[in-house]
């Protein structure tokens, strides 16, 4: 049954407070700025309201999961820095004297409260609302990105992954007492996954027994981690132990196993749409679904900034249809071709045909591909290929027995001629200059708040790690644009 998280209380202990809760503390200061109470009308749904126990408030539950992303830690971890940091038990709205919850009230109200309840476009709907409401956004530009993150499984089987997981934990513990090894029981050579769970739960039991040594920090973390991973695969016994995680790349030659998170964000850097989807989206896809979302959220939007990713031809039809500027060059192989310069064949305008290298005319010439399809059309120009035979400039352009020569060009729309002279333009340089802030909010979300490695196995866990984080990064900068202002 959902309990009343605004009953009175009544704790002679509350002035505590006052004392050791500064004015200047980050967590007061947020529990000023945002009204919660949006969080148990989203909930309500969710819980019985007439019978059974009285359940955690589900404000008190949220705010639990908001400390997780604001400092980075565990369940665990979260639940027992509670019991003594006062400022996290003010967040939390308990007395000092309160008891504080057990770890896996989070891991259920995680699945069972917050399924469905599109809590990532809530949470930045929110802290925009708020900056409007502050009149901390001035501007009508948004930079727009995706950023990756690893899955917190690789691509290893599942026993391989077991392995390594128990490994790391018997390398921890030797560091402090070598003699443990005759303890640890002998290795499985199964490569089998239930084997191999067997094994890491003896493992875990031996180190439980030896509290001298469990009871150190670096084991316990290391003894933490294989604890979960156990519990994970003893829920699942699956070889994938992150179905949803894929292969996305972020250059030509390198690539990651993991989630990308699609990102708007404001010129005052808060964010103002996200989209969590697996790694190997494409970037440029998402563009016209951020700038929508953006704009539900109450901003206005007159222009956007990306990077070549987006400037494809339908976003441009898009921004164009819908009065937008974009601030995205377009793609080299667009403006500059795919040729290198001393194999580029030269216009005759007066012919109205190509002329190779070595100074022949094409013969003719042929359009192909249709309109409207989302491609460029090809003019493909066609030579003599007797003259190519006996061409000197042969090499590395006659292929040896071919029957035909051509030379094709793209014909750029008009889409791509009026963004590539804007793009040339000082007014695209200038606006283009604001890109790097996004590079800069990325980076904060990856290492100031763990978004470099995801917390959970699927999409949905994903999917409420951006969430939080988005959520704590954005009050933290309202906060800090706030204080600016005076």
């Amino acid at each position: 049954m959902i309990s009343n998280q605004e009953s009175l209380k009544l704790s002679p202990y509350m002035a505590i407070y006052d004392i050791v809760v500064p004015k200047n503390n980050m967590l007061r200061q947020i529990g000023e700025l945002v009204d919660f109470a949006f969080i148990l009308e989203e909930l309500a749904s969710k819980y019985c309201h007439d019978n059974g126990r009285n359940a955690v408030p589900p404000i008190r539950m949220f705010k639990y999961l908001l400390l997780k992303s604001i400092f980075e830690l565990s369940d665990v971890d979260i639940v027992e820095r509670s019991k003594y940091d006062m400022s996290f038990k003010y967040f939390l709205d308990m007395a000092p004297e309160d008891e504080v919850i057990h770890p896996s009230s989070l891991t259920k109200f995680r699945k069972l409260r917050l399924q469905d309840v599109g809590l990532l476009d809530m949470l930045i709907y929110k802290t925009v609302d708020i900056a409007l409401e502050k009149g901390l956004i001035k501007s009508k530009t948004i930079i727009v990105d995706a950023t990756h993150t690893k899955s917190r499984y690789n691509q290893k089987s599942g026993q391989e992954f077991l392995a390594e997981k128990s490994k790391n934990l018997r390398k921890s513990v030797y560091q402090f007492d070598e003699t443990m090894k005759e303890k640890f029981p002998a290795k499985t050579t199964s490569n089998e996954v239930q084997d191999e769970l067997d094994y890491c739960q003896k493992v875990i039991a031996v180190v439980e027994k030896e509290s001298h040594i469990a009871r150190i920090p670096a084991v316990q973390e290391k003894l933490n981690v294989l604890k979960e991973v156990v519990v994970d695969y003893t829920e699942q016994l699956q070889f994938s132990a992150d179905p949803d995680a894929r292969v996305g790349h972020k250059t030509e030659d390198s690539s990651f196993f993991g989630y990308k998170t699609h990102i708007a964000m404001n010129d005052e850097r808060i964010i103002t749409a996200a989209i969590v989807t697996t790694g190997e989206k494409s970037d440029g896809k998402y563009l016209q679904e951020l700038i929508e979302k953006s704009q539900k959220t109450g901003m206005e939007i007159e222009t956007v900034v990306g990077d070549t990713a987006y400037s494809e031809k339908n976003n441009i039809h898009y921004v164009k249809e819908n009065e937008l500027q974009l601030v995205a060059k377009l793609n080299p192989v667009i403006t500059d071709g795919t040729r290198p310069k001393e194999k580029e064949f030269e216009f005759n305008k007066d012919a109205d045909l190509f002329v190779c290298p070595a100074g022949h005319l094409a013969t003719r010439k042929a359009r192909t591909g249709k309109k409207g399809q989302g491609r460029n059309q090809v003019l493909t120009y066609f030579f003599d290929i007797e003259k190519c035979k006996a061409c000197p400039l042969r090499e590395d352009c006659y292929k040896e027995g071919a029957k035909s020569k051509s030379y094709s060009v793209s014909i750029k729309s008009t889409e791509h001629k009026e963004q590539k002279a804007f793009q040339c333009s000082e007014e695209f340089k200038e606006k283009a200059k604001s890109r790097y802030k996004i590079e800069a909010k990325n980076s904060e979300l990856k290492h100031r708040h763990g978004y470099d490695v995801a917390t959970s196995a699927g999409l949905f866990g994903m999917q409420m790690q951006g969430a939080m984080a988005i959520f704590a990064v954005n009050l933290k900068r309202i906060l800090t644009l706030m204080k600016a202002e005076g």
